[in-house]
């Protein structure tokens, strides 16, 4: 998986798997020659001779290591992309209205998971007493399908913090909110990872299972200088 799109404020947003990292990073010394890197809390900083700027971020990582390591361009590069492969234990949310799927990996292999549906009625153009009426229903089936939700998350995810890198959250954010506002699951909060993956199919195992493409990344904001 790649994106490349105009990021705010200028420049590029690209978004590309850790696997394909590498081959990146050495496309971009091809088209502008690195003269330089530096390593540290805000991530992975290569300059270019002609003044191109490519910072590489890395959300399951937190922002980068508590001590930069010392080495030459190459290698801190090199160390950059070893982090990035490394296996990361992640816990995942994906919820939409009619069901959720918890999952852990450690890389890209599932190795917990639980998916489940619950029936929430959909919106009525009925008016008056029958609106009412059918909104309190969608409420309380709403209601009864999160805190079933949050019952999974917490056995799964919040009880094994301690052992996650990071938790990504992904489909309808209405309904990830909604989940996540259980007292029991504030201890995830320092650990979500942005952003929120809303661009997903339905809460199914196969869904689960395709997600680290979409979360196991890194993220690149590139700049470059005028033709």
């Amino acid at each position: 998986m790649s994106t490349n799109r105009p990021a705010a404020g200028g420049g590029r947003e690209i978004i590309v798997t850790v696997q394909r990292f590498g081959k990146w990073i050495d496309g971009f010394d091809t088209r502008h020659t690195v003269t330089g890197a530096t390593l540290g809390l805000s991530g992975l900083r290569v300059t270019a001779e002609d003044g191109s700027l490519a910072v590489c971020e890395l959300p399951l990582w937190g922002g980068g290591p508590s001590t930069p390591p010392e080495g030459d361009t190459r290698d801190l590069i090199d160390a950059f992309a070893e982090q990035a492969l490394k296996p990361y234990r992640v816990g995942v949310l994906l919820a939409r209205r009619r069901g959720f799927a918890v999952g852990v990996f450690t890389g890209d292999r599932l190795t917990e998971s639980k998916v489940d549906s619950s029936y929430v009625q959909s919106r009525t153009a009925a008016g008056g007493w029958s609106q009412q009426r059918y909104a309190r229903r969608r409420g309380n089936q709403a209601a009864h399908a999160a805190g079933k939700a949050a019952d999974t998350v917490h056995r799964l995810l919040a009880t094994n913090i301690d052992d996650l890198a990071a938790v990504v959250t992904a489909g309808d954010r209405a309904a990830v909110d909604a989940i996540l506002a259980d007292p029991r699951l504030a201890v995830l909060t320092d650990k979500l990872a942005p952003p929120h993956i809303g661009d997903i199919g339905e809460p199914k195992l196969a869904t689960l299972k395709e997600l680290p493409k979409k979360f196991w990344t890194v993220r690149i904001h590139l700049t470059e200088p005028p033709d």
